[in-house]
């Protein structure tokens, strides 16, 4: 359904009806669907929701009103949409963010968090060779980009897949989503996290290294991490039995 919102209409699917409840946040400018074969093994001992965040997929908003304070306080408006009070949440890529600010500022209503290759720091950088792709070669840059994110042998159908996933962020709003991400800088706040939170990261990443990950875990009172062997930045999509069978057992 349709979840009205300032400036915005956002695109949500649910599944399942189990009384533990996970939302999923798609990253960067992807679409719910990276979330899509993960939530499928999922649904049947969870209710798993999930949505196109502003800029990103069947959602549509106003350009000027892609900022985190929005994005964040989505979540909690689709949480409110579906009756859910509390819930995981579980994002991937720069979506970590999003999730990492809902359970800073709302933590009552977070039970847990999954950071798949999670984005919590991104350095300022307006001359960034990737931003000014995306302005002037829209197209290619996400053609590489989505290389870059599918590092798996074989991966033709992923890679495919995603830049059609990509591809219908408008160029407007996939360049203010990534000029969010180059205003985030968590690491000061992270040790204020205590819920319990599941970190996962595909060893072949290479969009953020596996490094970024590991210091992130150092960092969360109350965390377990867990390496992918083989997947490169979207495990979700390319290892989602994996993916799924790590959150059963943290949370199960």
């Amino acid at each position: 359904m349709f979840i009205e919102r300032p400036y915005a209409q956002l695109y949500s699917v649910a599944f399942g009806n189990s009384p533990r409840t996970l939302l999923a946040i798609g990253g960067w400018a992807g679409s719910w669907e990276v979330w899509t074969d993960t939530l499928a093994d999922l649904s049947p001992t969870w209710r798993t929701i999930a949505y196109d965040h502003r800029g990103a997929g069947a959602s549509s908003c106003a350009v000027e009103s892609i900022m985190l304070d929005y994005l964040v306080s989505d979540v909690f408006a689709v949480m409110d949409a579906y009756g859910v009070d509390r819930c995981i949440l579980a994002a991937e890529s720069a979506g970590a963010a999003t999730a990492l600010l809902a359970a800073l500022e709302r933590p009552e209503r977070v039970q847990g968090l999954v950071l798949v290759d999670g984005v919590y720091y991104q350095p300022d950088d307006p001359k960034s060779p990737f931003l000014q792709g995306l302005k002037t070669r829209f197209e290619a840059t996400i053609g590489a980009f989505v290389d870059n994110c599918v590092t798996e042998e074989h991966g033709d159908m992923w890679r495919r897949w995603g830049r059609q996933i990509l591809m219908r962020s408008e160029p407007a709003a996939a360049i203010r989503l990534y000029e969010c991400a180059q205003e985030i800088d968590l690491r000061a706040r992270l040790r204020e996290i205590v819920i319990p939170t599941l970190i996962l990261h595909g060893r072949d990443d290479r969009i953020l290294p596996l490094v970024s990950s590991e210091w992130l875990a150092t960092q969360l009172k109350n965390c377990h991490m867990e390496v992918i062997d083989g997947a490169g930045h979207v495990p979700t999509v390319t290892r989602p039995h994996i993916v799924a069978d790590a959150i059963n057992r943290y949370f199960g």
